[in-house]
This record gives structure tokens, C-alpha cells and sequence, in this order.
């Protein structure tokens, strides 16, 4: 079952959390989406294309898909937080090593001009995005948020930060309109102001970077997408 803090209990009713808990819907009248990474078909309510061959495992949480960091990913044919003005973005993961620099999930806005997610190449392209990666410094690792959008962007790394490897998280990052926030475990890591325009249609990628760069070494088993900023009260957090 999920791991919830009471104040997170976003007035699902019982019926649509059951279903939640399944990963096969979006909660999207309640303000959030769920989606619970237990399989390569279908993410909420959208069809998946697999690449390479993730594997399902078990996680404190239920089941989770374990990536490679090789050549295992998933793009998912649609996008939450599409017009939100406000966010909270939650992933429960484990990472497990490896390279350096590792991208697990990239929201982005499909530019409607070229139709791309992505630049073919490279790590900078001017669509707007949200990002979570991390950075592996021997047996630990620190968060990298990103957020980039019209108006602004700003990435949120803190080298010091580090956190042992092989272990499960929830990590988050929040936008209140003003102040953009990242955290892991409820813990805020850093802060800063930045100017934000609601993105668009788009797409995601989990386990590697859109234009299947910087794959993920470790798994994945639930992310949450809220168009509000949730205090650190109402996290997801991996029961123990």
C-alpha cells in the first residue's frame, strides 16, 4: 500500500484510491495524478513504449521497475501538470550507483512547431521541461531538480548534500507560485525564486534523459504530480 502522511489525503474517495493503487487511472479531479510504476504497459492512463527490458521488482511500497542505466527506459505518451500554475512533483525511487550524472525523470513540453520533446543532442534545449536527476559521488548521491518554462528556469543541486546509495526515497519539488523548492524525504535541500509559465502538451521519459541520454542506474515505483504546492507534512513518504 502507499505511504501517506494523513494531511495528504487529497479527498479521493475510496473507489478512485483503490484504482490508484493500481496505477491505472489519473486522479486529475482531485488535483493530483498517481501513477505507480508496476508495469511497461500502461503509466495512469497512458500507453507506454519500453525500451530495453525494465524489470519489475518489489519496493517498500509494492511493486517497482528497476532500470539498468544502460539502455532501459520508458516514454509515456502523454504529461500531468499540463496548465498548472502551482506543483508538487513526488517520486519514491531507489538509486543504486553508477555513472555520474543520471536523469529518472523528464516532463517536457512537445515544442508544437518541430514536434520534438527534446533537442537530438546534448542537455540544454529550450523546451520547457521539469527534470529529476541525480549525481552518484562514489557510494552516495545528491538531487538535481530543474524546472524551465517560457518565463524562467533554475536548477536546484547541492553538492554537500549527499545521500547513501541502495537505499529508497521520496524526493519532491514544489512551485508556489513564486519560490521554487526541492527536497528528499521531506527535507528541504534548497530554494530559490523563479519566474514560471505553465507548460503545455507534452510527454515524459523515465529511467534516461527524452533524447535517451544519461540513463538510470536503480527503480522507480511511484510518482505523484499535484497542481498545488503541498507543505512537507503532506509528502509521500517510504514507510520503514
Amino acid at each position: 500500500m502507499r505511504a501517506w502522511n494523513k494531511p495528504a489525503k487529497l479527498a479521493l474517495s475510496a473507489a478512485m484510491l483503490a484504482l490508484a493503487n493500481f496505477g491505472i487511472i489519473d486522479t486529475a479531479g482531485a488535483g493530483e495524478t498517481i501513477w505507480r510504476f508496476d508495469n511497461v504497459s500502461q503509466i495512469g492512463r497512458f500507453k507506454v513504449v519500453s525500451e530495453g527490458q525494465p524489470n519489475i521488482i518489489d519496493s517498500p511500497i509494492g511493486k517497482a521497475l528497476k532500470f539498468n542505466g544502460k539502455d532501459e527506459s520508458l516514454f509515456i505518451s502523454g504529461r500531468p501538470l499540463v496548465g498548472a500554475k502551482t506543483f508538487t512533483i513526488e517520486v519514491i525511487f531507489r538509486p543504486d550507483g553508477g555513472a555520474f550524472q543520471q536523469r529518472f525523470m523528464h516532463i517536457a513540453e512537445t515544442d508544437p512547431k518541430t514536434g520534438l520533446d527534446a533537442l537530438p543532442d546534448g542537455t540544454s534545449d529550450p523546451n520547457p521541461r521539469f527534470m529529476f536527476e541525480v549525481r552518484i559521488v562514489g557510494n552516495s548521491w545528491y538531487l538535481d531538480a530543474f524546472v524551465n518554462s517560457k518565463s524562467g528556469s533554475k536548477p536546484l543541486a547541492f553538492p554537500a548534500k549527499l545521500h547513501p546509495i541502495g537505499l529508497w526515497y521520496a524526493v519532491e519539488q514544489t512551485y508556489d507560485g513564486k519560490t521554487y523548492r526541492s527536497y528528499v524525504n521531506g527535507i528541504l535541500e534548497g530554494e530559490a525564486d523563479v519566474a514560471f509559465t505553465p507548460h503545455g502538451n507534452g510527454h515524459v521519459r523515465v529511467g534516461a534523459r527524452m533524447n535517451r541520454i544519461d540513463h538510470f542506474n536503480g527503480a522507480i515505483a511511484e510518482a505523484r504530480f499535484t497542481d498545488l504546492a503541498l507543505s512537507p507534512a503532506q509528502f509521500l513518504v517510504v514507510p520503514h
